[in-house]
């Protein structure tokens, strides 16, 4: 059935990204962010260069798989605009996940172009990788209701949630707040522990040092927000499934909790920095899959979408 192929191709795709997430959060670590210069989207000035340094060829890695998941992302929503009527929320899905793959491009190319890469300790860096992130996770929300919309889920149902709604979108924007200060905290971690910058050498990095403090703060009490959110959806619909989704949500978010600590006592290292960041999709997509289960629309309310249509022959 095309939607059940559909939905796998999605979720494909969710992977893939987040594997190419990973794979820049390793550019950043390992200081390859100048591998090509600051040329894009050419690397180095050349289409197809020859590696003349590891850092090259790592950043012209990352540019290829960033490519290829935005390619991905085309195939998805042509794929969803061909199996899908006019209005449906996998269209929806699809349409909101390549706009905000472009806008990754975009930021990416920005960091490059204007060399906010490497060990540079320009002021704005940290506001942009904080932007950066938050469109990051935008995007993994917006491939995951895609996701979930083809494999049968329902519709959200937005208005008229009351105290749910709020608990649900402060808990969201808390999330975003927490993975913003944590790519800048890991920025932080690059330029201290890798570049070997003290505070005393950058007014950035001091302010970088002086700012660690609050991520383990903002990390404490957004786990408690996305708990009362978790405890208002099951007294608004319990269901087992969504019980085990809260469930695992907060189990790994106590799993991040250790993952931190290990990470400052151990000087984060590169593997333990991208452990900390896959943990961190991990925590936000089964927030998203709470969402999806707690603002389903019942099937009383359903609105009734037509079924993928057949996908169309070529003459």
């Amino acid at each position: 059935m095309t939607s059940k192929r559909f939905a796998t191709y999605t979720w494909g795709v969710l992977g893939l990204n987040i594997l190419v997430i990973l794979w820049g959060a390793f550019v950043r670590a390992t200081g390859s962010g100048a591998g090509c210069g600051a040329h894009w989207p050419t690397c180095d000035g050349q289409v197809i260069p020859r590696p003349e340094s590891t850092e090259m060829l790592v950043e012209f890695t990352h540019r290829l798989t960033s490519g290829l998941a935005l390619l991905a992302v085309i195939g998805m929503l042509v794929w969803a605009w061909r199996s899908w009527p006019q209005g449906h929320t996998v269209r929806k899905g699809a349409v909101a996940s390549l706009v905000l793959i472009i806008i990754e491009a975009l930021v990416g190319a920005g960091l490059v172009v204007f060399e906010w890469v490497a060990h540079d300790t320009s002021m704005a860096r940290p506001f942009v990788v904080a932007i950066h992130l938050i469109n990051t996770f935008l995007l993994l929300g917006a491939i995951t209701l895609t996701g979930w919309w083809a494999s049968g889920g329902s519709a959200l149902r937005w208005r008229g949630q009351g105290r749910l709604g709020w608990a649900l979108g402060i808990s969201a924007v808390g999330l975003l707040i927490l993975g913003a200060s944590g790519a800048v905290t890991a920025l932080g971690d690059t330029l201290v522990l890798a570049a070997g910058l003290r505070p005393e050498d950058s007014p950035l990095v001091a302010q970088l040092v002086e700012l660690r403090i609050y991520h383990p703060l903002l990390a404490f009490a957004t786990m408690g927000l996305v708990w009362w959110a978790w405890r208002m959806a099951r007294d608004h619909a319990p269901s087992l499934r969504l019980d085990r989704t809260g469930r695992m949500l907060l189990v790994a978010f106590g799993l991040q909790l250790v993952l931190g600590g290990l990470n400052v006592a151990l000087k984060a290292p590169v593997w333990l920095q991208l452990v900390h960041l896959l943990v961190s999709d991990t925590i936000w997509i089964l927030f998203i899959f709470l969402v999806a289960q707690a603002l389903a629309v019942t099937t009383n309310e359903q609105i009734q979408q037509a079924s993928p249509v057949p996908a169309r022959r070529s003459a």
